[in-house]
């Protein structure tokens, strides 16, 4: 692909061109999208100006401005645009997200071959991303809601859909207030627009299953089929623990059919789908365990609390006088430090304080704690599959991996916190750091075929290592030359399938 300029009266746009061989084999060109209009005073070189971010958030991520402080101590390929001012970056994120549809058209025929079209499997899960400012924008991504951290921030919400192998494939923005729930369909038909897949195993957390995305996969299913696409969507969703509930009687006859103390999996029919549960004793044990341990120090607690206002009222009633120091706590007083206790403890929908009686008391939900002891170490999953109970434990339990893209995204890339405020340069910000994604997880997949067991951070730090050095001689030659490249790097240029880096590959610095 190649930049092209053309005009139009007084006015010249940048449009980025791909070359290809027409049905008859001849070398044919073909407009992949127009850029935008170029700037007086300068052109702005959108596609050097991509190039660099995602370059910037691989390698040493920063600021926009942190950017053009980098290209100062790095040495570039050769035939790079120059990018001298920070409003070219913004310029170029601002057309990013104008055309970020045709652009994220152009990166799935990039990696389609890199996908079987049989038998997807894709993963799918959300996160948060903290932003920051305080103004209020029309069509603003940024909104309160709750955090992964557990808190109430400012944030925007980003999607990311994987491949089994890792490879991310879509992503998208959602404002920060967005339910999980709402976010699942509107990815699924997007994906299917892009990718001509024949059958997807859609996995996901547990903030994805509702009673509507499933009814809403099965309708488009049915549309698939009258639009005559011979696509099978189906599903390994996770249950939600507030909801197990609904499932009480199928686990409570699932559990009396196996052995106590043994790890098993098992399944049986829910609604149009099957529940299939897998057990695991050593974890139901810790989990018990623990909530036995909590509830032993809260009841213990409760026994000192019962024993002063006891205490109080025989000192009144002989006339002894109280050697304690501090105020005598009052049976409403008992009652709040109690239950203030307990919620603290998160335990308060198994240890009831009774805040309306006049004295002091407690009891203990015996039912509850018995059936929550039936959860321990179970995980519920809801699938359309015809694949075996086990097997689509395993592949529910492969979704960790995307929670290691979002890892690499927060750490390795830091996407957040995102000091953007207009919706389209956020958007074009992920837009940057998801290509920078891919080319992690590409360079994690050739390591991986190369059998290497380096990490592409890893990997990124050695290679830092090779510098390029300029010496200007007495009669004002300049020479350029690149720090000997040890065996060790040259075998990771190989793991990484790209040729050595020359001297004549790189741009020479401006003196």
């Amino acid at each position: 692909m190649f930049i092209k300029v053309t005009q139009s009266g007084q006015r010249r746009y940048a449009q980025l061109v791909e070359s290809f061989r027409n049905e008859e084999g001849k070398p044919s060109q073909r407009t992949v999208c127009t850029l935008g209009r170029l700037e007086a005073g300068g052109e702005v070189d959108v596609l050097s100006c991509l190039r660099l971010m995602v370059f910037n958030r691989l390698c040493d991520p920063g600021s926009k401005l942190g950017v053009l402080r980098w290209l100062e101590t790095v040495a570039l390929p050769a035939g790079t645009g120059a990018i001298s001012e920070h409003q070219h970056l913004l310029r170029a994120m601002d057309v990013l997200d104008e055309h970020s549809d045709k652009l994220g058209h152009r990166l799935a025929t990039l990696m389609r071959p890199l996908i079987d079209q049989d038998l997807s499997v894709v993963f799918y899960d959300l996160t948060t991303v903290a932003v920051t400012g305080q103004t209020d924008l029309d069509d603003d991504v940024r909104a309160y809601g709750l955090a992964k951290s557990g808190l109430i921030e400012r944030q925007f919400m980003l999607s990311l859909v994987q491949t089994a192998e890792g490879l991310p494939i879509a992503h998208e923005v959602h404002p920060g207030n967005t339910a999980e729930a709402k976010t699942l369909l509107p990815m699924i038909r997007g994906l299917l627009a892009r990718y001509p897949l024949k059958r997807v195993v859609l996995i996901a957390d547990r903030g994805l299953l509702s009673t509507a995305n499933i009814e809403e996969l099965n309708k488009l299913q049915t549309q698939l089929k009258k639009d005559g696409r011979d696509v099978a969507v189906e599903y390994i969703l996770a249950v939600p623990a507030a909801r197990y509930g609904d499932f009480a009687d199928d686990l409570q006859k699932l559990n009396e059919t196996q052995k106590l103390g043994q790890e098993w999996c098992a399944e049986t029919s829910w609604n149009d789908s099957r529940l299939v549960v897998e057990h695991d004793p050593i974890a139901a044990a810790r989990r018990t365990a623990a909530r036995d341990k909590n509830m032993a120090e809260l009841l213990k607690l409760g026994q000192q609390c019962s024993v002063k206002p006891d205490a109080q009222d025989e000192r009144k009633s002989t006339g002894k006088k109280n050697k304690s120091k501090g105020r005598p706590m009052s049976d409403s007083g008992t009652k709040a430090r109690f239950y203030h206790a307990v919620k603290d403890a998160h335990m308060a929908h198994l240890i009831k304080v009774d805040l309306k009686a006049d004295l002091f008391s407690y009891t203990i939900d015996e039912d509850k704690k018995r059936y929550l002891e039936l959860l321990d170490g179970k995980l519920l999953l809801v699938t359309n599959t015809s694949t075996t109970a086990a097997e689509v434990v395993q592949r529910y339990k492969s979704l960790a991996d995307i929670e290691r893209g979002f890892r690499v995204l927060k750490s390795d890339i830091e996407i957040g916190p995102v000091y953007h405020r207009l919706p389209q340069r956020i958007r074009a910000h992920t837009l940057i750091c998801f290509m920078a994604l891919i080319l992690f997880r590409v360079m994690r997949m050739r390591l991986k075929v190369a059998k290497r067991s380096e990490s592409p951070t890893t990997l990124l730090e050695s290679l830092k290592r090779i510098h390029q050095q300029t010496v200007a001689t007495s009669d004002g030659q300049t020479l350029t030359g690149l720090t000997e490249i040890t065996p060790a790097q040259k075998s990771l240029f190989a793991a990484l399938e790209l040729t050595l880096p020359t001297p004549s590959d790189l741009t020479k610095p401006v003196f």
